[in-house]
């Protein structure tokens, strides 16, 4: 059995609690509840043939008083940065974090979940914006934890990248 960890991190409130209990546990509750320091899930995933147990650790939400521990990056196979598309500058702090894991994950795997898809007429991100960050190669899903929508895909494109590094070969 293949166990890889997985940190889900980004601002505080983008939904990365409620992605990782859609991921595993199929359930979505609007009750808003702050992470404080780390929380584990696991859950069991088929990739192309292979079972692979992906271990999620789900840092608490990065703000002017709080911010991500590199200690909690390390011994990431990959990670997700987590925003809320209704809050610019959740991309702006999932930027600024995506620096952080890069110098301490040396070029681990990683996708963007812009969350809050459900709401999209409260958008307040440009599509211009999350166009250049796909043209600088970064893999960005559009999700919604209270639909459901695109996040099997999401952990499921995670895992092929991170599955495609350890072989030396580009995810498909």
């Amino acid at each position: 059995m293949i166990q890889k960890k997985v940190c889900m991190i980004g601002a505080f409130a983008t939904g990365k609690t409620s992605l990782a209990a859609r991921f595993v546990k199929s359930i979505f509750s609007a009750k808003y509840l702050t992470t404080v320091g780390v929380k584990i899930d696991k859950k069991v995933v088929e990739i192309d043939g292979s079972s692979v147990t992906l271990i999620l650790w789900d840092l608490h939400g990065e703000d002017e008083l709080q911010r991500v521990r590199a200690s909690y990056l390390r011994g990431s196979a990959g990670y997700i940065l987590v925003v809320d598309a209704t809050r610019r500058a959740t991309l702006d702090t999932a930027i600024e974090l995506r620096k952080l894991a890069a110098e301490t994950l040396d070029g681990a795997p990683f996708v963007v979940a812009v969350n809050k898809n459900d709401l999209k007429d409260d958008w307040d991100l440009q599509e211009s914006r999350l166009q250049q960050l796909s043209s600088a190669g970064w893999t960005i899903l559009k999700t919604s934890a209270k639909s459901g929508e695109g996040v099997e895909e999401l952990f499921t494109v995670l895992t092929r990248m991170i599955t495609a590094r350890e072989k030396g070969i580009g995810a498909s």
